[in-house]
């Protein structure tokens, strides 16, 4: 289907109206951050990308919708991945795992598939243009090699191998889908950040440093408080205070020591209302008691994009959002969140949830920098995400082994197509963020 350039800024101006409830001419902070590169557009449009998949514009091998409805991530891509601790700030296990749940839904496997593989395409892009200096970055990347270009398709091809391999594994081993991604060895690409989340669980070297906790919260103080950061943070009024914490402690496990309005966070979700809760015990007695606190995330939760443009795939994405985030991450973690559930607040719907400790995150920096990605660690970490996701897919049904048989008799016969479409799709993103920028100019 073919569009012209003034039909395309329409429907990008349009979708992102829609979601956002802005125009780029009003010049949202989310757009502008969008439009600094490809690859955070993508972040930011998800809904596009569904729209393009809906109209055929974007057009995927047929032989995948032979697959099984499965738990999605719906918005899945390279840094929609990370490490965390099972059973959220409670568990002492810590895995590589998908760690944004935002947009899931039940829902085709080869949308996250297409959209990993489209943001593998953009990392290279992204990189090659700040080694190029067409695109800008906060985080010190000078004197480190890059990845190589030719690396981009043996890391598309690597995420759906080794995708395809796990969900074989799991066909004569069912509970195959039990497995977690964990301990990673020197030599690969994710050890010095699996090495960053050890040190900064409860009794790790980081902890009282760079734990989730310690970034948030004043730990020298007693009572606990947030930090006092204004481009943060947002300190509530009495009564903002009073009625947040009336209508969600019945859904924290402690006591709630302090509140505050969280700002600007995110990407996707950046216009979303969101508020941290300090949770602990009433009568906190010093850093002893550290372990027993944490942070509780509660955040307005809008509809998985996917489902304006398949409403009626599955019936159980007509939960209401916040519902249905729950339901999904539950599915898709081996033991999720002890602290995740959902609640009506202002007549809209919030996800209440754990901020894990360890939460280490991957920027494209990590994995498209430095000697192990230029050696082959891009490669690495395209494959180690194929496992994750399988993974998070195969547990949608843990009572057959039906979703597994498929990919095994679908897949293989399809990546070829699969990577060709990608490729195609990553070219229509960089000419969208450029017709992004225009429209931020007007």
């Amino acid at each position: 289907m073919k569009r012209t350039a003034i039909d395309r800024a329409q429907l990008i101006r349009n979708e992102l109206l829609r979601v956002d409830g802005q125009v780029p001419e009003a010049h949202l902070p989310k757009h502008r951050k969008m439009a600094s590169n490809p690859f955070v557009f993508l972040r930011g449009s998800a809904q596009l990308f569904y729209a393009d998949l809906a109209s055929g514009y974007l057009s995927l091998p047929k032989a995948l919708q032979k697959l099984p409805l499965t738990t999605v991530m719906g918005d899945c891509h390279t840094s929609n991945f990370g490490f965390l601790s099972e059973e959220g700030s409670h568990g002492d296990s810590i895995i590589f795992s998908p760690n944004d749940f935002d947009d899931a839904c039940i829902g085709h496997a080869s949308w996250d598939l297409a959209r990993f593989c489209t943001s593998l395409v953009l990392c290279v892009d992204y990189a090659q243009g700040l080694s190029e200096g067409r695109y800008t970055s906060e985080t010190d990347i000078q004197n480190k090699p890059v990845i190589n270009s030719e690396d981009l398709k043996p890391a598309l091809r690597q995420f759906l191998q080794s995708y395809l391999e796990m969900c074989q594994n799991g066909i004569d081993q069912p509970n195959n889908r039990r497995q977690i991604l964990t301990g990673f060895k020197k030599s690969h690409i994710l050890h010095k950040r699996y090495q960053k989340a050890l040190n900064r669980a409860y009794g790790g070297s980081e902890f009282t440093l760079k734990s989730s906790l310690a970034k948030e919260v004043d730990i020298e103080k007693n009572p606990l408080k947030f930090h006092s950061r204004p481009e943060r943070f947002r300190r509530l009024n009495k009564v903002e205070y009073k009625s947040i914490a009336q209508n969600f402690e019945p859904y924290v496990d402690d006591h709630i020591l302090d509140i505050v309005e969280r700002l600007n966070a995110g990407t996707g979700s950046v216009n979303m209302g969101r508020y941290y809760l300090l949770v602990g015990p009433k009568k906190y007695q010093g850093k002893q008691d550290l372990g027993l606190c944490h942070v509780v995330e509660v955040k307005q939760q809008r509809h998985a994009a996917p489902l304006y443009h398949y409403p009626k795939i599955s019936p159980i994405n007509r939960l209401n959002p916040a519902h249905l985030t729950v339901n999904c991450q539950q599915k898709m973690q081996r033991r999720p969140d002890l602290v995740l559930d959902e609640a009506e607040w202002k007549g809209t719907h919030w996800l209440v949830r754990s901020r894990h400790h360890t939460r280490v995150g991957i920027d494209p920096e990590h994995i498209t920098f430095g000697k192990k990605a230029h050696q082959g660690g891009f490669i690495q970490y395209a494959a180690t995400c194929g496992e994750a996701l399988a993974l998070a897919h195969c547990r949608g049904d843990r009572r057959s082994v039906q979703f597994e048989t498929m990919v095994a008799k679908v897949l293989p016969d399809a990546i070829d197509e699969l990577i060709e479409s990608t490729l195609t799709y990553a070219e229509t993103v960089k000419t969208d963020c450029a017709i992004l920028n225009q429209l931020l100019d007007y």
